[in-house]
């Protein structure tokens, strides 16, 4: 699909009001202008530009070469793609290249590629001198919708996920969703799962959209480059509204983590990567749905339009593995939303509706119990 295509679609932006105030831009094609965009920041020349192996060799010479065109001048570094590189060690690894090249205070890092590139080299940013400027570039479905948006910057410890990092906001977040052409169906798949969330939480209306396209949206072969801007970019806005209610995570910024409870669980004890973020916050969101139905609280018929639209997207919905139920419900218990020791469940009451509510221990000690120790039948 040529960036050609999709001319016709303009930029959609919207600005955030946190912090000195930057622009988020979604633009089929977006990546092709990259020095147009960082023109309007006044940034110095050089820039630091860090991605991972797939994404450099897919897109790392073009945008060199285009921000060398724009008279920048740009340097790269490439990171092992996956989860584990969201480590100590890569972050030391990356402070010593910056060292290395003397990068100054005012010289931007550009951030390219998904969540675990955004949360390191955002977490490098705020803290290399102090915080230096930030681009982030998201081209993972799950970066451009919800992990790049919000300045949640981090990395993992062995002891859990995210334990590690800051608050710290980029200069300008560019998102184009034509790069998502080029990701493997898994990992463009499990952004799908944060879309669902945000219809759930807050929007109604997206979720219907989300169920009238579902079918083209999953298998990708002919987006409509329309369509896949306006539904990011509306993901986009809803998080950026409540970010400017609630930035440090202190009250409503805590309904984005509806399925993250037991999604967090299944990633913490599975070991990162057997399955990724979406496709466990996936999960995550079956079993909070159960739980809020089991309570009362949440139609059985929305629970299964929930997860009807979970499949259609291509996520699973039932759990295939071999984790011990004490294990997952212990992690949840570790999970870092636990305040005073009781852990708030966001609970949906009608999709586009959440409540953040206790739920007693031994209704959730039984429905996770169910969901987990299904026997998968043979197919």
């Amino acid at each position: 699909m040529s960036h050609g295509m999709a001319q016709d679609v303009p930029p959609i932006i919207r600005h955030v009001r946190v912090g000195s105030g930057y622009d988020i831009v979604v633009d089929w094609g977006g990546l092709g202008h990259l020095a147009d965009y960082l023109d309007q920041l006044h940034l110095p020349r050089r820039v630091f530009l860090i991605a991972d192996n797939n994404l450099a060799r897919l897109y790392g010479e073009t945008v060199m070469e285009q921000l060398r065109q724009g008279g920048y001048e740009p340097l790269s570094y490439i990171i092992p793609a996956g989860e584990a590189s969201k480590s100590q060690q890569q972050l030391n690894a990356l402070y010593d290249w910056l060292l290395e090249q003397h990068a100054e205070r005012r010289e931007a890092l550009i951030a390219l590629g998904g969540g675990v590139i955004g949360d390191l080299v955002g977490f490098a940013a705020a803290t290399y001198l102090r915080g230096v400027p930030l681009i982030q570039v998201p081209t993972s479905l799950l970066a451009q919708v919800d992990s790049a948006i919000g300045g949640k910057t981090g990395i993992n410890h062995p002891r859990g996920k995210n334990l590690i990092g800051a608050f710290y906001h980029p200069r300008l977040v560019l998102a184009d969703p034509a790069t998502l052409l080029t990701l493997p169906p898994r990992e463009r798949t499990e952004g799908w799962a944060e879309v669902v969330k945000y219809g759930i939480i807050l929007d109604a209306e997206l979720f219907t959209q989300l169920e009238e396209h579902a079918q083209s949206l999953c298998d990708f072969s002919n987006p409509s480059p329309a369509l896949l801007c306006q539904i990011i970019a509306r993901c986009i806005a809803l998080k950026v509204a409540i970010i400017e209610e609630d930035e440090r995570d202190q009250g409503r910024r805590a309904i984005l983590n509806y399925g993250h409870t037991i999604g967090h669980a299944i990633e913490n004890v599975a070991g990162y990567g057997e399955w990724l973020h979406g496709e466990a916050v996936s999960l995550g969101m079956v079993v909070a749905a159960a739980l809020a139905q089991e309570a009362g609280m949440f139609a059985a018929e929305e629970a299964a339009r929930q997860n009807a639209l979970l499949a259609a997207l291509g996520l699973p919905t039932r759990y295939r593995g071999s984790i011990p139920v004490a294990a997952l419900l212990d992690a949840t218990r570790l999970d870092k939303k636990v305040a005073g020791k009781r852990i708030h469940w966001i609970m949906p009451r009608r999709i586009g509706e959440v409540v953040v509510t206790p739920m007693p221990d031994e209704l959730v000690e039984r429905v996770v119990t169910e969901f987990f120790a299904q026997v998968p039948e043979i197919p």
